[in-house]
């Protein structure tokens, strides 16, 4: 496999309907607060709102990055020489590499809001994780940069 230097960069960014929803819980946190008043309303209302906001926010900014000569995607930092075949993934595959398919070994980023993904084999022999999975919203674009060519 060719390796590429192409960068690359996607923050899996959480839908617009969770921040609907964080909207929601503060205030629902300042409805419980109002029989004590206008002043615990707006506290509960809110701390509620801060509170669900960071939630969505710290789950929707995961980073999948190719830098150099290494797939960074969350916590984990792989080399692409370590990176085999690259296959991209449409809804409906990604479905099924995210449930059926699974390996319990592999790495799975993955983020049930982005329906389509890749999947890159490990040829590490010392790794025992036979593939990485990550959701992304670009796959070719991302395939492309781990040298797939796509």
């Amino acid at each position: 496999m060719e390796l590429s230097t192409t960068p690359y960069e996607e923050r899996l960014t959480a839908p617009r309907s969770w921040w609907l929803v964080t909207f929601l819980v503060g205030l629902a946190c300042g409805i419980v607060a109002l029989p004590f008043g206008t002043l615990p309303l707006l506290g509960g209302f809110v701390a509620g709102l801060l509170v669900a906001a960071v939630i969505t926010s710290s789950y929707g900014s995961i980073r999948i990055r190719v830098v150099g000569d290494s797939l960074v995607a969350g916590d984990a930092k792989i080399p692409l020489s370590a990176l085999g075949d690259v296959h991209i993934l449409d809804a409906e595959e990604a479905r099924a590499w995210r449930t059926h398919k699974a390996d319990p070994r592999a790495f799975m980023l993955l983020r049930s809001y982005v329906p389509t993904a890749v999947r890159a084999e490990i040829t590490d022999p010392q790794d025992p994780t036979p593939y990485v999975y990550l959701s992304t919203r670009e796959p070719e674009a991302l395939a492309k940069a781990l040298g797939a060519g796509a």
